[in-house]
């Protein structure tokens, strides 16, 4: 996948799993990290209060992932709503060839291309 211009779903924005808060919370940095490689990020995260998003971050969450769009697709933060996502739901998202990044161990270890 080339980095350069690629389409980026973040899968959480908010500090930890079924809250709000968006105070201190280090996604900001990984959607930063993407951007200066001039990828295209979209973050979903039915838990952030959109204006809220756009005003202390410069975020504009999306309402709900386009299906087909993503090469990566980074699971963030355990929301709830996340954890009862299958894996072939979380794939209608991706193209063809994607990776998916979990970072909070919500799927099984065979379906992901990493964790931390």
């Amino acid at each position: 996948i080339k980095i350069i211009e690629a389409n980026i779903l973040i899968m959480g924005l908010t500090f930890k799993e079924n809250c709000p808060d968006i105070r201190n919370t280090r996604i900001i940095d990984l959607i930063n990290g993407f951007r200066d490689h001039n990828c295209n990020v979209d973050v979903y995260d039915p838990w952030v209060n959109k204006d809220e998003a756009k005003d202390e971050c410069g975020i504009t969450p999306i309402s709900r992932p386009t299906n087909g769009k993503y090469d990566v697709i980074v699971l963030a933060v355990a929301h709830d709503e996340f954890k009862e996502l299958t894996i072939d739901k979380i794939q209608t998202f991706a193209r063809d060839n994607f990776v998916l990044y979990d970072v909070k161990y919500l799927l099984d270890i065979n379906q992901v291309d990493g964790r931390l």
